[in-house]
């Protein structure tokens, strides 16, 4: 298994638009972040998980030529607005499947309506299998994915574990139940916002604790807003086990 962090940034992005932070003015490479998404490469087959509005580009910095499925985590736009941009993806391999819960589907369907329409239909408009999912496990291209679900919030939204890999991301609580399905992990990716409390999110100290707590061999911190500082200095006073990810980073199991 090959994963590939197309972005590991918040819903804003850095540099933030218009922000004159010292992150966002950072020169280093890896303090410029893309929203979040990841790439699973299992043999010949690709899995993006959420595909924000940056998509189009990541997909262009990952070099790879076609997409077999799009597992969303959950409904909010930095992870579902680049829906359009699978357009030279479908157009080229036929209808594009898509996994996500029925509010994701509900809202896609109203979204990018015109994706769905039987009559007129724009011949360039995307086109996509839709597939719902539920808590329970699925099967993607003879991929066994086993959903995870947890808080955001006031909303429930998809963590995915593959194998020995687990992504996590915009997490606030998770139950005892789905802390199970975390057992034994090779590598975990999960959201850190900031230093400081956030309603919605981990922030790092949160994302810490749940860390210790889950023990997995290996973990990388994404979902980073600016606030959270700059990766070098932080990166310095993480656990050992614990790594800050960056867009283009690589891992393998």
């Amino acid at each position: 298994m090959k994963i590939t962090f197309l972005g590991t940034g918040t819903s804003q992005g850095i540099p933030v638009i218009g922000c004159t932070h010292e992150v966002c003015l950072s020169n280093d490479k890896r303090d410029k972040r893309l929203r979040a998404s990841v790439l699973v490469q299992i043999d010949e087959t690709n899995l993006v998980i959420d595909c924000g509005p940056d998509f189009r580009q990541q997909i262009l910095n990952s070099g790879i030529i076609h997409v077999d499925a799009i597992l969303f985590t959950h409904i909010h736009a930095d992870h579902t607005a680049g829906l359009d941009d699978v357009r030279p993806i479908s157009m080229k391999q036929g209808h594009l499947p898509v996994f996500a819960g029925k509010d994701v589907i509900d809202n896609i369907r109203d979204r990018f309506s015109y994706m769905f329409k039987t009559e007129n239909r724009y011949e360039g408009a995307p086109k996509i299998e839709i597939n719902e999912i539920s808590n329970t496990l699925f099967v993607v291209e003879g991929i066994e994915v086993q959903p995870v679900e947890v808080a955001h919030g006031e909303i429930n939204i998809f963590g995915f574990r593959i194998g020995n890999f687990a992504y996590l991301t915009d997490v606030k609580q998770v139950s005892a139940k789905e802390k199970i399905k975390l057992r034994n992990l090779d590598i975990l990716v999960v959201n850190a916002l900031r230093k400081e409390w956030h309603p919605t999110h981990f922030n790092l100290e949160e994302a810490l604790a749940f860390i210790d707590e889950i023990k997995p061999k290996k973990t990388y911190l994404t979902h980073i807003s600016h606030k959270l500082g700059f990766h070098a200095e932080v990166s310095k006073n993480l656990p050992d086990h614990v790594e800050l990810a960056y867009d283009g980073l690589v891992l393998e199991i």
